[in-house]
């Protein structure tokens, strides 16, 4: 039997007026800022007068290595939510908005999928509310201030070769990555070096993420570092004078946005920062919010666990102060098979020697989860081809790892398909068992917080790191900034630096590239490797087959 694609599914949905959903978390109609009939944002007046609420419980979704296999963390996350209040319990779902880099490039879409899907689909995975031009455009507008500045006269003493802010735009354009501006002559300015990143890895996006309301958005746009002087004395967006006018730019793209699933239960979809090069989680205040509202908050960290759950520990939940209750680490057969060293063209086949062969990385995924004080289960995304000895062999598998895995058929059935893992869940969460705790303390020297990541998390069993390096994090830890967390920067496809090695390796080193300070968000970007701040597109982006059919419908998003 064909299966329908996603977006037909998407477009069968039966949705309901986005008040009527903002009402089931008891939120007024004055509150909600409509954009359309089926999306809108909950306004800050109604998120202030939540403060004194009780929070509900935190269950973090996350997932193995990625691999063209497919894992499917976002159509669980959706579907999880969906089943716990199929069970009868109040919960809400949390994810990130999509990136139109990567959907226009590999990915296609970031909504779900099958029976486990927000909505609207095609609207999330494109302009959707416009918070990701919000932030494209108060990054660039402090980038031309910087420049103007030192056009007119240069007050500040800015050191044309030490301006560290550069452009970003939310599309994969490898053409970017490294430019000079200001040529044409003394009209135009004085030339510089500088490049482009994607929005996702803004410091704009991760303050916008990380920020409890508009005065810490302002107070942490502030305290961007966008250069130096010769004396390689720090020059702040504050003294640039753009803080202001950025977050006049950006309050509107502060307030969460909320949607709705195709079981028409209600979602937040806010913020979008990649896990590998940035901190891969929503936004704080969609996941606090909605935490007032529900008795269960169900969101997702990006990519594997070893990126995205090490940073929601680490960063989002540190800055924030939230503990997750819970963890699902989701998994597919068909994975297991890929990391046993199984071709794609042939994982339709049974082979339960490779499933557990490749159920290594799993359990990696769950000791490095444990180390976080949190209980684990796994979630088996299951695909049809899955044989019973092979769901049999992970679920052993898991077993002896001294954690449970749950078959989820979600995609194919909805709710009534991963009841089970929500009422395990449920179970768990209030069981008050999560002992939470962040993997290292605030007063860890930097580079002592990198090794214990790699050496921890990564299994290395060194850090490279050249002495321009090392010493550039001392100055930092001597100006202040020792307290920060890391955010790796990373390959998401291996537990190395090496995208291709599978499995849960051991005996490798990190070679750590760059080290970027982000002081308005409040982390040190510890780039390792050979992964890319402003990805590219590949050989046939996915952009050459999304269009407008004849009864102008879009195809191709998926």
């Amino acid at each position: 039997m064909a299966h329908k694609t996603d977006i037909e599914i998407a477009r069968e949905a039966k949705k309901r007026p986005i008040q009527e959903i903002g009402a089931t978390l008891g939120i007024p109609s004055d509150d909600l800022l409509p954009f359309g009939h089926d999306k809108a944002k909950v306004s800050e007046t109604f998120i202030k007068s939540l403060e004194s609420r009780k929070n509900g419980k935190l269950i973090l979704v996350t997932a193995i290595n990625p691999t063209p296999a497919g894992e499917g963390k976002t159509t669980t996350t959706v579907g999880l939510g969906d089943g716990l209040n199929a069970i009868g319990k109040k919960a809400v779902v949390c994810i990130r908005e999509a990136s139109l880099g990567p959907n226009f490039g590999m990915k296609g879409g970031a909504a779900g999928g099958g029976l486990s899907q927000v909505v609207p689909m095609e609207e999330m995975n494109l302009h959707f509310t416009g918070d990701f031009h919000a932030i494209t455009s108060a990054h660039n507008l402090l980038s031309a201030m910087i420049d103007n500045h030192i056009y007119w006269g240069n007050e500040l003493e800015i050191d044309a070769r030490r301006v560290v802010w550069r452009r970003v735009m939310d599309m994969n354009d490898r053409a970017l990555r490294d430019v000079v501006v200001n040529l044409g002559g003394v009209s135009n300015g004085f030339p510089r070096q500088t490049g482009f990143d994607i929005t996702v890895a803004s410091e704009v996006m991760a303050i916008l993420c990380l920020s409890k309301d508009l005065a810490d958005l302002k107070q942490r746009l502030g305290d961007i570092i966008v250069a130096y002087r010769r004396d390689k004395s720090p020059v702040y967006c504050r003294d640039i004078k753009a803080d202001g006018a950025m977050t006049v730019l950006l309050q509107q793209a502060m307030q969460p946005n909320l949607v709705q699933t195709l079981e028409n239960n209600p979602a937040f979809v806010h913020g979008g920062p990649f896990a590998n090069i940035a901190h891969g989680c929503n936004s704080v205040i969609a996941t606090t919010t909605a935490l007032k509202l529900a008795d269960y908050v169900v969101t997702e960290a990006g990519f594997g666990a070893d990126l995205g759950a090490e940073k929601f520990m680490n960063i989002k939940c540190r800055k924030a102060g939230l503990a997750p209750d819970c963890v699902v680490l989701v998994a597919t057969v068909r994975a297991m098979k890929m990391n046993g060293g199984v071709k794609k063209d042939d994982l339709g086949a049974e082979n339960v020697e490779a499933v557990k062969k490749g159920c290594a990385n799993l359990g990696r995924h769950i000791e490095n989860l444990k180390s976080f004080g949190v209980p684990v289960v796994v979630g088996i995304n299951h695909f049809v081809t899955d044989t019973d000895a092979e769901v049999a062999a992970v679920k052993a598998y898991v077993e002896g790892q001294g954690s449970e895995a749950i078959l989820c058929k979600h995609w194919a059935q909805g709710s009534a398909g991963i009841k089970e893992m929500a009422t395990r869940v449920a179970e768990i969460a209030e069981s008050g068992k999560s002992q939470f705790a962040p993997l290292y303390p605030d007063a860890m020297p930097l580079f002592e917080k990198i090794e214990t990541i790699a050496k921890r998390i990564y299994r290395a069993d060194e850090v490279l790191a050249d002495k321009s390096i090392r010493d550039q994090l001392r100055l930092w830890e001597d100006a202040g900034y020792g307290n920060l967390p890391v955010c790796m920067a990373k390959t998401q496809y291996s537990f190395t630096t090496d995208p291709n090695r599978r499995g849960a390796p051991t005996g490798h080193s990190l070679p750590v590239r760059e080290v970027r300070l982000s002081a308005g968000a409040g982390f040190i970007v510890v780039i390792c490797g050979e992964i890319m701040t402003m990805p590219g597109l590949p050989r046939r982006p996915a952009a050459e087959t999304i269009g407008i059919n004849a009864d102008g419908q879009i195809d191709g998003l998926f």
